[in-house]
C-alpha cells in the first residue's frame, strides 16, 4: 500500500515525531509507513486522515497487488 504521508507532513509542516504523538504511535511506526514497510490498521489510518483533514483514500492508496 502506497501513501502520501511524507508529502502531507511537509504540507502541514509536522515531523514524524509530532504526527506519531497525535495518533498515539511511535515515530518508528510513522517512518515504517512512509517507507511502505507497515500497513496501518483501519483505525490508525482514520486517525491519520483526521489529522490532515482529508479522506483516508487521499492519503493511503490501494494498489492492484494489495
Amino acid at each position: 500500500m502506497k501513501n502520501n504521508l511524507k508529502v502531507e507532513r511537509a504540507v502541514k509542516n509536522i515531523t514524524q515525531e509530532e504526527l506519531a504523538k497525535l495518533v498515539s504511535v511511535s515515530r518508528q511506526s510513522i517512518n515504517a509507513m512512509e517507507l511502505g514497510k507497515y500497513v496501518p490498521s483501519t483505525v490508525l489510518a482514520l486517525k491519520i486522515a483526521r489529522v490532515f483533514n482529508k479522506p483516508v483514500e487521499s492519503i493511503f492508496l490501494l494498489e492492484e497487488d494489495d
